[in-house]
């Protein structure tokens, strides 16, 4: 951001005090972004700011997507879906402007990596945190560790699979995720795929219809 001459700044938001966040049903979503926006319309309100706007894109309506009631709700504009944008065109849009983050690795909150009816706590949080950041340092771009009780379920980009199916990389992520706390560890054979925690809920289109409250 100092690169771009942005002003950049963190807010604190309260989301695990509401208890129908930590249930973590599958609106949880919803509940975060509420809380979210309704710390980013205090924020604008105090600065004098029109509008508060989110990075949603054409992608993410093909997902289950309960935040973007939220956003619906508080009038956060979303101008890359208005402009019909997917990851891949915002990709090359911002190789074409020289922006550093063109190639970044797409990221979500650490909740995403809970499955629904698993409550969320500081210290399931904290276990996906220690294993992504032991798979960070083995030199991997793009992965999730989905936590299933005391299981890490890995999942890594197909591009980087071969590499984690090696024997000694394999022992390596092994012993990494072990000693951030997991008993057991297991490679999904699917590799990282958007949202993979969604595929127990059901028809996506049918989904998406209940994110939009239509």
């Amino acid at each position: 951001m100092e690169k771009l001459a942005l002003r950049h700044e963190f807010i604190e938001t309260h989301e695990m005090e509401n208890s129908a966040y930590r249930a973590n049903q599958a609106d949880r979503c919803y509940f975060c972004k509420d809380e979210l926006f309704s710390a980013l319309d205090d924020l604008a309100h105090s600065r004098g700011f029109a509008a508060v706007a989110y990075g949603v894109n054409a992608d993410d309506t093909l997902d289950f997507r309960p935040g973007h009631r939220a956003a619906t709700e508080h009038k956060v504009l979303a101008p890359l879906l208005d402009a019909g944008l997917s990851k891949a065109e915002i990709r090359t849009l911002s190789q074409r402007a020289g922006l550093p983050t063109w190639d970044r690795p797409a990221s979500a909150c650490l909740a995403s990596r809970i499955p629904y009816g698993t409550e969320v706590t500081p210290e399931r949080l904290a276990l996906i945190e220690r294993g992504e950041a032991a798979l960070r340092e083995l030199g991997f771009r793009q992965f999730r560790v989905r936590i299933h009780d005391n299981l890490a379920r890995v999942e890594i980009s197909q591009e980087e699979m071969p590499r984690a199916l090696s024997p000694e990389m394999a022992a390596a992520i092994s012993r990494r995720l072990k000693s951030a706390g997991f008993a057991y560890v297991a490679l999904d054979l699917q590799g990282y795929r958007q949202g993979s925690l969604n595929e127990a809920l059901g028809h996506p289109a049918s989904l998406r219809k209940t994110a939009s409250g239509t």
